[in-house]
């Protein structure tokens, strides 16, 4: 849900933050920590870290991470791809207030819009038990499935530009997003009228404001003013919403004779439960060199 005053910080403030003590039952995982191990293994699986942020609440409790990145990928529709970026995200927490959690995702180049997908999101680890490790595996899972999803992310995306949605089909959407879904608060939803009225970004589209794209644009947008312990979650749940009420809507789509599936395997983009799936076994044996090595192989 909405927060009033989500901070952009520094690497520096967030890995100097004072560490609680809770007890041998919760382990918690230094910002430092997770910031280390995705830069590391971003790099040396090819990637070009363009752009690195910091979000945190007041006294950096709960923390997010996002990095703008470039593939090095011989792949023609990443190569092609002019809107949307490609990008890693991550949230952690001090204050037992959420899971360590981390994502590939997408970010729309004009206005820095967030783009996730639901079955992308099934990295999440309970501050419990020996944790560094574990840490280590999600970021690594994340990455070596990173093209994939991005795919899917382009395909999802030029498919939304397709679908038209009038005033009033988006104001019907932008009422459920906030009384049935809860997704949206107030500030939020006072944020989406004004970008619905108003666009502060040009999406692209022969008209302005017409489609499902410009849409999910306007309350990514309204987004941004979450919780940092919220965003990710909010942002899967946004995408899974537009998915079923757009993509999978006959009546809108009716061209779609793939149904865009979610949390099931993706044939097409090679996307199977057993590269989300919960159960992640940790070789506590595991060095980096080796788990470097396996993002490279696609192990």
């Amino acid at each position: 849900m909405g927060y009033k005053k989500p901070s952009s910080q520094t690497r520096s403030y967030l890995e100097n933050a004072p560490l609680p003590n809770h007890g041998k039952s919760y382990t918690v995982i230094p910002h430092k920590t997770v910031i280390d191990n995705t830069l590391t293994l971003l790099q040396n699986s090819g990637f070009n870290i363009t752009e690195q942020l910091y979000i945190c609440n007041m006294n950096a409790n709960v923390a997010r991470g996002i990095y703008y990145i470039i593939p090095n990928s011989t792949d023609t529709l990443i190569n092609n791809e002019k809107e949307l970026g490609m990008m890693f995200s991550w949230t952690n927490s001090y204050d037992k207030s959420t899971r360590f959690q981390c994502s590939i995702g997408a970010y729309v180049k004009v206005c820095s819009n967030g783009m996730m997908a639901g079955d992308m999101f099934n990295f999440k680890r309970k501050h419990t038990g020996s944790a560094d490790m574990d840490v280590r595996n999600q970021i690594a899972s994340q990455i070596k499935n990173g093209e994939k999803y991005y795919k899917r992310l382009i395909t999802d995306k030029d498919a939304l530009k397709s679908i038209s949605l009038n005033c009033k089909q988006q104001s019907e959407l932008a009422g459920r997003l906030f009384i049935e879904e809860d997704l949206l608060d107030t500030q939020q939803m006072s944020c989406l009228k004004s970008e619905m009225d108003k666009p502060s970004f040009d999406y692209g589209e022969t008209e302005i404001n017409a489609s499902a794209w410009a849409f999910y644009n306007h309350v990514t947008h309204s987004l941004k003013k979450a919780h940092p312990r919220d965003w990710l979650n909010d942002q899967q749940n946004f995408h899974d919403f537009m998915t079923i009420e757009c993509l999978n809507n006959q009546s809108l789509n009716p061209n779609n004779i793939k149904n865009y599936e979610l949390n099931h395997n993706n044939i097409e983009l090679d996307i199977t439960m057993a590269d989300t799936d919960f159960a992640i076994e940790i070789d506590e044996d595991v060095t980096e060199k080796r788990l470097i090595q396996d993002v490279f192989m696609g192990r």
